[in-house]
């Protein structure tokens, strides 16, 4: 078994790399909505984790995980304008009950996080792999992390799931949208890549990132 553990502090660290490749490349997340949705993507989920990082850098020191994780998820959801607040919301929001009374999460803790999250996000949304939405980041990300061997290192599933996420990010390019706002423009949405996915990404890059520095 692998003795990397991440604990309160990770998650801390997360949110605030969270909150800067948020702010970093809002632009590019508004022009990529822009192109299939109402074009304020970048916006929304800027003002949401500009909102998160004040309420976690006043969250108390004993906070666990799954407390952050929560505030996280209520933040988001108060503060996240049209769908993305709902479904990141409900994603850190099963996440957090994922670890529930954990103070350090080992690999197994992890992965069992991130499969919350998208099951979350499947849930809210009604969409499947394929649909052209987050979820197209989030499976691959997970199925990603669960092929990693038993004893996985809690670094490795999550560097596993980002890069599955990219990937899955990239590939959204070429499908047809099947479900929100981007699916009334039918043929018309081939070209562009999920703005939903590609926030995904960048917000589990962050997690690795924290994860590495920490």
């Amino acid at each position: 078994m692998s003795g990397v553990v991440l604990d309160a502090a990770w998650v801390r660290e997360w949110i605030r790399r969270s909150a800067e490749v948020i702010a970093s490349n809002r632009a590019q997340l508004s022009t990529l909505d822009r192109a299939v949705g109402d074009g304020d993507h970048g916006e929304n989920m800027d003002r949401g984790f500009t909102a998160v990082l004040a309420k976690v850098e006043d969250a108390p020191l004993d906070a666990t995980p799954a407390d952050l994780l929560k505030l996280v998820a209520t933040t988001l959801i108060s503060t996240v304008g049209g769908a993305s607040g709902p479904l990141f919301g409900t994603a850190y929001l099963k996440a957090s009950g994922a670890v529930a009374g954990a103070v350090e999460l080992d690999g197994d803790a992890v992965l069992a996080m991130l499969s919350a999250a998208r099951d979350g996000i499947v849930l809210r949304g009604k969409a499947d792999a394929g649909d052209k939405t987050m979820v197209d980041a989030w499976t691959p990300a997970v199925d990603a992390a669960a092929a990693l061997p038993s004893g996985r290192d809690p670094i490795a599933v999550l560097r596993a799931a980002a890069d599955a996420a990219e990937a899955g990010a990239r590939a959204t390019e070429p499908l047809v949208a099947r479900k929100g706002r981007a699916s009334y423009l039918g043929e018309r949405a081939v070209g562009h890549r999920d703005p939903g996915a590609s926030s995904s990404a960048l917000l589990l890059r962050a997690a690795v990132d924290a994860a590495e520095t920490g």
